[in-house]
């Protein structure tokens, strides 16, 4: 197989991300996706399996089916990190996978830095816990969007108040889900949009009693204001065709100041959501994860001296700052000496710079030079390159910068430790990749197409990622 092939001749390491998903058939699929930086330094994604589980679903079932996927796909030995959402199994999942990876003698870091928790869906919990509080506020915003979308008079005579009134928004009236709180931030902010025509609905429909007051409109605008920094920050965790571990650390410290700064907001309701918040960043994100910090160190803008400065700015005893950076400055360290750094024993040419063609005849006045310049490219050869580059001056930070070319072109001052930034840089943030074979997933098993064999829904799904990388939609057509 081709891309068998290809994985296997891969020199940097692999990360990974799986999730479960339950199909209309209510049958449990797995899904598993590989991701690396290739040769040209581009950003690939493959999905390797879309295989039926049967259930339980346990941790330890499911790091036995992900062990036989690396196996048959011969990449077992070059798994860095994998990537999850918070269910309790996955904890199983990753102890087990570790101590199989561990026997083999190719686990990094000794299991450090193997399971990155989907940033996605930690974001999500601590929005969850904060809407919790305001749970009241926006459920007459719900309620009237239900209203309007509630049969298709309705949608009409709203459709002739947005005229009316000459509203040119081109949004849609967004039913929120529940359990997702960006679609409920999108609901809210929609339907501030619309507040007018809600407005004059309520006028001229004696039935539409669900109009929020003043006051609820105006708590309304509030809580929208307080969630857009998030829903920004979760739609630019959600891209899978770039690097994003580099904009972890800065994005994570921007939630952690914004939460700081909210809990003595004098709105009392606000100050609620942001304790209620903290709660759940402290539960999760209290230690940012390692690996990930990693990767704004190696954006040549920052370094680590981001590290030190967004510490600097939380509010944090001495004490806690600065072991946060010990652990992230050895960390990097420890993962670059271990894993990364081969330099060449440091040899001595001095006995063979006294062997040249001038005659031992003729005095030379500097005699001994070339010794006392190798005391000093010995110092150079003991500095490991990762101290080079974080001693070198950082670069604009308001310069765009394409971060895998930035390695590229540097891969020849920097071999080995461009490695690892390859590797780093690769790590995905979010189960989003793995995800969105969910949606694919839902088209070739539909309600139309439910007896489809689980090898052929398999065969179809990673043939589509592996030959066409089509969107869903192309997809289900190529299939009619």
């Amino acid at each position: 197989m081709i891309l068998k092939e290809q994985l296997q001749k891969v020199t940097s390491k692999i990360c990974l991300t799986s999730d479960l998903w339950s199909s209309i058939t209510t049958d449990g699929f797995m899904v598993l996706t590989a991701h690396y930086i290739d040769e040209n330094w581009v950003l690939r994604k493959k999905v390797l399996n879309f295989r039926v589980i049967p259930p339980p679903h346990g941790g330890f079932l499911l790091a036995e089916y992900m062990i036989n996927f690396l196996a048959d796909w011969g990449i077992d030995r070059k798994i860095f990190t994998i990537t999850l959402d918070n269910a309790k199994y996955n904890d199983l999942l990753v102890d087990y996978l570790s101590s199989h990876l561990r026997l083999n003698n190719v686990l990094v870091c000794d299991g450090e830095i193997t399971h990155v928790r989907c940033s996605a869906h930690v974001l999500n919990l601590i929005v969850q816990a904060g809407l919790k509080v305001i749970e009241g506020a926006i459920e007459k915003v719900r309620e009237s969007v239900k209203y309007v979308r509630g049969s298709s008079g309705r949608k009409v005579k709203f459709a002739e108040c947005i005229r009316q009134l000459s509203l040119q928004c081109g949004q849609h009236v967004r039913q929120d889900i529940i359990t997702r709180w960006n679609s409920t931030y999108l609901m809210l902010d929609s339907a501030l949009t619309y507040k007018r025509a809600y407005a004059r609905l309520a006028l001229v429909d004696p039935n539409f009693k669900t109009f929020p007051s003043e006051d609820e409109w105006k708590r309304v605008e509030i809580i929208t204001r307080f969630l857009k920094p998030f829903y920004d920050i979760t739609t630019l965790f959600s891209g899978s065709s770039y690097p994003t571990s580099n904009l972890y650390f800065h994005k994570v410290w921007k939630i952690q100041m914004f939460i700081e700064e909210e809990i003595h907001n004098a709105d009392p309701v606000i100050e609620n959501m942001a304790k209620e918040m903290q709660q759940k960043f402290e539960k999760y994100w209290d230690n940012y994860s390692v690996v990930l910090s990693f990767a704004v160190i190696l954006d040549p803008r920052y370094k680590l001296k981001i590290v030190e400065y967004c510490f600097s700015k939380l509010n944090m005893t001495n004490e806690d700052r600065d072991e946060k950076l010990k652990i992230i400055f050895d960390g990097i360290h420890k993962l670059y000496d271990n894993v990364y750094d081969v330099r060449l024993e440091t040899t001595n040419d001095s006995s063979r710079v006294g062997s040249s063609n001038v005659s031992v005849d003729i005095l030379d006045d500097l005699d001994g030079f070339e010794s006392f310049q190798s005391q000093y490219e010995t110092v150079e050869l003991e500095k490991s390159q990762l101290t080079l580059y974080l001693e070198e001056p950082t670069l604009d930070r308001k310069q765009e910068l394409d971060i895998l070319q930035y390695w590229k072109d540097n891969q020849g001052r920097y071999p080995q430790l461009a490695l690892m930034a390859r590797d780093i840089l690769s790590i995905p943030i979010t189960t989003v990749a793995s995800e969105s074979s969910f949606s694919i997933g839902g088209q070739v098993i539909s309600k139309y197409r439910s007896s489809l064999a689980s090898s052929n829904v398999e065969a179809l799904l990673c043939t589509r990622d592996w030959l066409f990388g089509l969107k869903g939609n192309e997809f289900y057509n190529l299939c009619l």
